[in-house]
This record gives C-alpha cells, structure tokens and sequence, in this order.
C-alpha cells in the first residue's frame, strides 16, 4: 500500500497532481474544494473517493475554505469514512474534532494484512489571548487539540493499528532559533503521541534531503528534513520541518516514511510531499543520483510536465499563488531572527 501525506496550500494542482500520481490513500491537508476539471476525472473514477464533509476549518477567526481530507486513489484497498463530529453535535462514542476541518480519519483495509485507521492531522494557528505578555501565534495548542481528538481512537496504547500523519505546524528537536522554551513545549506534543503508542516515524535523514547550509537553530546531531518553505524562500532553500508521520508500533516496524523534498520532487505547494509504504511491496528512491538509478525500482516514474515536481514518485503520467502560511515566523520580542527566517509578524500586526 503506497500513502502520501500532503499539505497542498488550498490550491488547485496539487489536486491534478495527486490524480496523477499512482498511489492507494492520500492523507491531506489545506485542501481546497476540486477544481472542476478533477471533479470530472473523480466523478468518472470508481476507484477515487474523497471523505464527504464541507471545505471549510473551522478557526477562531474565520472558516478558511480548506480543511483535512483523505482520499482513496485505488481499488487495491477499502476504505469506511470515520465522521468527526463537532463537540456540539457529537454523541456518545463519536469521533470528536474539536475544531471541524482540521482531523479526518478512515478505515482502511490494504490489499493483504489486517485494516488500520488513517488519519489526516493539521494543527492551526491562532494568537496569543489580550492577557499574554507578546502579541504573536502560536500552534502548539492547536497540536494538543488534535492529539486529544486523536486520543478518542485509543483505549491501549499496544492494541491499536494507526497511522496518523499531517501539517503540525512545530518544530522537533528545537525552538525558533534556538529558543528553549519553545523547543520544551514543542516536545510535550510528541511525547503525548508517543505515550499513546503513537510515535513520530519521521520523515528523517537519510529518507530526505537535510537543510544546506545548515541552519544556526537546528542541532548538529539533527535528523529533520525541511518539509516547508516560506514565501521568501524556494525548496532548495527551504529549512524548517514542520510535518510529521505517527504509527502504532507494529506499523512503524513495516513502513518508510520518505520526504520527498529534492528540488526536483517538491511539488507545487509550500510544503513538500511524505510517502510511506512497506519497503518490500514499494519502491524507495534516493533523492539524489542518476534517472537510471531513480528508475530502478520498477515503480511507474515518467515525469509528467505537469508542474508536479516531477514523475520520479509513483508517477501516472497522465495528465494561484496564495499569501504567506500563516506569517509563521511570529516570534517574542526579544528573540532576533537568523536567516533565512520566516516572516515576523511584530506585535499588534492583524492577522492574515
């Protein structure tokens, strides 16, 4: 079974992207209604099926036209849609969402092994209330709010089959140029996963490609891959992680959770692309080498053309800019940014 992980920026090509791409379950996240043209190509397609919900999330100010989806891509596996409930319609034993648009979950039967739940995670951000001492956002509320809904799924942190994967809008391993701090409150969201059976799987080095040069604020014994760029930056430029894969133990024995984030393999959207699959029933190509080398594991890999970042994963062969994510580079006064940096949203700046 192939899986991607995908925060596609609520625009329109990842879609034409992820059609093309041959591939079982997308996980997603900021995702926009289809455009037109792929509603057509879904509507003619058995085999896809996209989780019914409206596009929209529900944040404290506004409902951006976006929200997580799951998509099923093939008829190698079966899928039951999981609805998340909102906390004020939901009733005894739902799957509860704290905040709607921002978790979708699905059975999923593979083509051989027993089912798992698949869930798509992404952890917004808000501002800091009147009474904080700094006027900035933060996301690592949002992240708890997300590991609770996820929390509903578990009763025993050895007997479940999840895998869990998404934009959580953190850092791993480190706070904002260096910032302990924000490195300690950070970890509180992985180690909450973790005491659930759920323990981030990656993507890490060597299944990515790591920042260069590398950045003043990340640990030199460092596994992250930059998985995000900001608007002033490009892939090759990009040096902050920010989206991560959790699995149940017996998952995360079999699964690779490859960041396709070569330069090459980006993909049209300011976050690069995750795969998973087990390495003995798919394909793991090195981010760099010869197209010889990159064909060799016998996956479909023509490049399309289509502004996918390539064909080299997975790839059919078939067939709008937006404002900055979120001005995310919102900081505390006193801490001065190394660059490249995301953009700094002072004080008192409205957010967009």
């Amino acid at each position: 079974m192939k899986i991607i992980s995908w925060n596609m920026a609520h625009k329109h090509q990842p879609w034409r992207c992820l059609l093309d791409m041959d591939i079982d379950l997308a996980l997603l996240q900021e995702a926009c209604n289809p455009p037109p043209d792929v509603s057509e190509r879904v509507q003619g397609n058995l085999a896809i099926e996209i989780n019914p919900g409206p596009w929209e999330t529900m944040i404290v100010e506004g409902r951006p036209k976006y929200r997580t989806a799951i998509v099923k891509l093939s008829n190698r596996i079966k899928v039951e849609w999981i609805e998340a409930k909102p906390l004020a319609t939901a009733k005894y034993r739902d799957l509860v969402v704290s905040w709607p648009g921002t978790l979708a979950a699905a059975l999923v039967t593979p083509p051989s092994g027993e089912p798992m739940i698949a869930v798509s995670m992404y952890a917004q951000w808000v501002r800091t209330s009147v009474w904080a001492s700094a006027n900035f956002i933060v996301s690592d509320g949002s992240a708890h709010r997300v590991v609770s809904d996820v929390s509903t799924l578990i009763a025993n942190a050895n007997k479940h089959r999840i895998l869990a994967a998404g934009d959580m809008n953190i850092l791993r391993g480190h706070g904002e140029h260096g910032d302990p701090y924000w490195a300690a409150r950070y970890q509180t969201v992985f180690d909450r996963m973790a005491v659930m059976g759920l323990p981030c799987i990656g993507p890490e080095y060597p299944n990515g490609r790591q920042a260069e040069p590398w950045p003043d604020e990340l640990p030199r014994d460092s596994r992250n891959v930059p998985t995000y760029h900001s608007v002033k930056q490009r892939p090759e430029t990009a040096t902050r992680q920010l989206d991560y894969v959790f699995a149940s133990q017996g998952l995360a024995k079999s699964l690779r959770v490859q960041a396709l984030n070569a330069v090459e393999k980006w993909g049209p959207s300011d976050h690069c692309r995750h795969a998973m699959f087990e390495p003995e029933r798919g394909s793991i190509m090195p981010s760099t080498g010869s197209a010889a080398a990159r064909c060799a594991s016998g996956s479909i890999l023509r490049t399309t053309g289509n502004g996918c970042g390539g064909g080299g994963w997975w790839s059919r062969g078939g067939s709008n800019s937006r404002p900055s994510h979120c001005e995310r580079d919102a900081l505390p006064a006193e801490l001065r940014p190394h660059a490249p940096a995301r953009n700094i949203v002072a004080a008192g700046t409205p957010f967009k």
